[in-house]
């Protein structure tokens, strides 16, 4: 019995909005693509999009071999999880585009798979370039996809290479994972208990070294995690979770109850670069108030560029200090959209450190800074304790999760802000705001759902953009 791999995406530049999807068929036995499939769709959902790839692509299998046992990767764990059977499907437009995708292949010759957007490039490429052939008013053609050529050098890049393991994307890596999957083994891949559709785009840079998904205070990643000083590692750090004392807070993760609503998704952009930046210099809102530098608009331009061409920011929010206005309003020149200010998305204010190094308050203020260093209730002399700054964040996010529910959302912020959202979307304690570094226009988000869930990512390319 041939085995294939079909992978498949689908994207809404709006949600709804244009959209189309991707899907590829591969040989799980050497890689080797057989099919590529891409439409442009007119107005959708990102949700519709990605069952219609993956209806494109069981079509495709089944028309190399009806007999085939087919494993499914895709990026939507809402349609992996519906389609597994341990969601319900309650949305009108999915039902009739679930049971389609159902009636392809007998369930027995078909496995699904979540894995993170970046390991599905190849589909990814193949629906943007479906809906970037729609906005010219043509149909995508094979002939034209670059998205398989991407996937070649990919498989090259692997042979090469000295280490005996290909990438975590690569689709040997993936028929490997498929056959262990196909023979009942459990899948090896990178896990998050709630679906994030289309979340981010990125730019500026990392804020975090490889991609750690987290969600319900739990990290689960392929890759070591440092949070509040434990590692989880892989799959033990989902065992840890789930080992512990019994819960006296409503269950999160794989044990809640899932809610299929749309979430509340805030890309978290950091502003561009001042003058103080690169000297790392306190800068809060008690100081100057600086404005970008040269580096810092041309951070924010890259910025702005990178949202423009993923098309999924619906409303931009941003802190009332300058530098964080001056980044909002370049990306909304070139999105079309007004910025609106929220005060609790100003940074901290550090008081009497204001504009100084942490050398030069450690030699000033040498009994503060520790008091401060060891409490995040101990506020800078004349400043703002963390404890204060959580308080207000957390009723910022609350505010803006109420107002923009199901709405992709650019928030422009700062470093202690987007720290702290991260820190209480994975359930960490304060002391973790010393332990993350955020670079100036560094980009990371947070999905917040009815039930309380949240899903954090932390992304360091723009790779997925294209």
């Amino acid at each position: 019995m041939r085995e294939f791999i079909v992978e498949a995406d689908g994207g809404s530049r709006g949600n709804p909005g244009p959209a189309g999807y991707g899907s590829v068929v591969i040989d799980a036995a050497t890689g080797e693509t057989l099919m590529e499939a891409a439409e442009y769709i007119g107005v959708a959902t990102n949700n519709v999009a990605e069952y219609k790839g993956l209806v494109a692509g069981l079509k495709a299998a089944h028309q190399l071999d009806p007999r085939a046992s087919v494993h499914v990767r895709m990026d939507s764990k809402l349609v992996v999880e519906q389609m597994s059977g341990r969601w319900k499907i309650k949305h009108p437009d999915m039902k009739p585009l679930a049971a389609e995708a159902a009636r392809v292949f007998p369930s027995s010759q078909v496995t699904y798979e979540w894995i993170p957007r970046e390991k599905n490039k190849h589909a990814d490429r193949l629906a943007n370039e479906a809906m970037d052939a729609g906005r010219r008013g043509v149909a995508w053609s094979p002939s034209a996809s670059t998205a398989e050529l991407d996937a070649r050098a990919a498989r090259a890049a692997a042979a090469a290479a000295p280490e005996p393991s290909a990438p975590p994307g690569d689709a040997v890596a993936g028929a490997a994972r498929a056959r262990a999957a196909l023979a009942g083994a459990r899948p090896s891949a990178d896990v998050t208990a709630t679906p994030v559709d289309d979340a981010t785009a990125v730019a500026g840079e990392a804020v975090a070294t490889g991609e750690a998904v987290a969600t319900g205070g739990a990290v689960v990643t392929g890759e070591a995690v440092a949070i509040g000083g434990a590692v989880a590692t892989g799959e033990s750090a989902d065992r840890r979770a789930a080992s512990g004392a019994a819960r006296t807070t409503p269950p999160v993760g794989w044990a809640a109850p899932a809610d299929l609503g749309a979430p509340a998704t805030f890309v978290l952009l950091r502003h561009g670069e001042t003058p103080l930046t690169p000297e790392k210099r306190f800068s809060g809102s008690g100081g100057t108030d600086p404005s970008l530098s040269a580096v810092g608009r041309e951070q924010a331009e890259r910025a702005a560029a990178a949202f423009a061409a993923r098309g999924t920011i619906q409303a931009i929010v941003s802190s009332p200090l300058k530098r964080c206005q001056e980044t909002a309003h370049t990306v909304a020149a070139r999105l079309g959209l007004d910025v609106h200010l929220e005060n609790g998305l100003r940074e901290t204010d550090f008081g009497a450190w204001e504009g100084l190094t942490f050398g030069e308050v450690r030699e000033r203020h040498p009994e503060e800074l520790n008091a401060w260093l060891a409490s995040p209730k101990v506020a800078p002399p004349g400043g703002e304790s963390f404890a204060a700054v959580s308080r207000r964040v957390a009723s910022a996010r609350d505010r803006l999760t109420s107002a923009y529910a199901g709405r992709t959302v650019l928030l422009v912020t700062h470093v202690t802000p987007i720290k702290t959202l991260v820190r209480l979307a994975l359930g960490a304690p304060p002391e973790s705001l010393f332990r993350m570094e955020l670079a100036a226009a560094s980009v990371s988000a947070v999905a917040y759902y009815a039930d309380g869930n949240a899903s954090l990512r932390l992304l360091n390319d723009t790779s997925h953009l294209r």
